[in-house]
Order: structure tokens, then sequence, then C-alpha cells
């Protein structure tokens, strides 16, 4: 895979396991994600698989167009189960080098191939927290994918225009685990817990 700056593989499938285990009662469980229950962050999960997948292929369509924002998303009946094979499908476009390169999609957004596949890296590592505080799981990300997800907050903390994206950054001491740095970055505090 050294022809690839990231093979987004290993962190694809600590998501989906994390998905796999989450009961029909954590559900309904709130999340990190403002407005966001358990179902709908597994929603949101599925679609930017999907169109990350796409965006991948450089497949631009429906899929690629709509904006994240557009509907508060749900996992319907069946939903973990097509999440996973779309996280391993997202995962097998990225190990095509040529996704990597020129322009693609996703989000209603065009971007270079490699911003794209960082933006991928970032969803799966910081939505994987999300995922695995909302429901007591134990988390740890890909070391290749969390230190890639890093260096891309880092170098996005001072854009004026990831307010769209983010939230403002949480402050987190310098020699926190990098884990809780980028969670920090992400707009997210590392220390937040479901309330009961």
């Amino acid at each position: 895979m050294s022809d690839i700056p990231l093979d987004l593989g290993p962190q694809a499938r600590i998501v989906a396991r994390l998905a796999e285990r989450v009961t029909d009662e954590q559900l309904a469980h709130g999340t990190p994600c403002p407005g966001y229950a358990v179902r709908n962050l597994l929603g949101h999960l599925l679609g930017l698989a999907v169109a990350f997948r796409d965006a991948g292929r450089k497949d631009l369509g429906a899929t690629t167009d709509t904006s994240p924002d557009s509907v508060v998303p749900d996992i319907g009946p069946g939903g973990r189960g097509e999440l996973s094979g779309a996280l391993g499908q997202l995962a097998d476009a990225w190990r095509d080098p040529a996704a990597w390169t020129g322009m693609t999609r996703a989000g209603g957004v065009d971007l270079p191939g490699e911003a794209a596949g960082a933006v991928a890296a970032d969803e799966l590592v910081i939505h994987g927290w999300d995922l695995a505080r909302a429901t007591g799981q134990e988390y740890t990300p890909d070391p290749a994918a969390l230190r890639s997800v890093y260096d891309f907050l880092v170098a996005t903390a001072d854009d004026p225009d990831r307010g769209g994206v983010f939230g403002p950054v949480a402050p987190v001491p310098p020699d926190a685990p990098l884990l809780d740095r980028a969670v920090g970055l992400s707009g997210r505090d590392p220390g937040w817990k479901r309330s009961v």
C-alpha cells in the first residue's frame, strides 16, 4: 500500500465492528454530535461511507452531491449490515492510487482527491470515537489513520472556513494522548460522557 497515502481499511473495519456491537436499546442514546442519537450517527456513517466510496471511484452524482446537513440521517432496518459492506467498499475504493489524484466531490464540495481521502479518514476516526463514547465501547483507532487525522486537523485549526465542518477547537493539554488532541481539534470535548 506504499503507493497511496493511507490505507483506510483498518479504520473502516474498526468502525464496522463498533457498529455491529450497537444494541437496539442504544439506538436512542445521545452522542457527542449535537442533535444526533446513535441511530442518526449510524445513518450518517452509512451515508458518508457511500459518498466517499463514490468520491474515491470518481463516480460523481447524487451520493456525492448531497450535503450531509441536508437531512438528519437515520439507520433503517438492516442498515447496520449495509454499513459494514459500504465501509469495506469505501476502503477498497481508496486503495486505488487514482482515488488520491485529480479532483473529486463529496458532500456537494469539489476538492482534490488527496484532501477527500483525508476528510474520509477524519470522518472514520472521529465518528468512530463518537460511536464508541455513545455506546460505552473501548476504542483504539488505527494508528496510521489517527496520525493522518491529527495532522489534517492541526493544518485546518486556524482556517476561518472550518466552522461549517467542525466546532470551535476544544482546549486539550499538549501532553494529552493523540486521540484526545485530535478529538479536541475536531471541536469535541474528549471527556464527553453520555448523560444517563
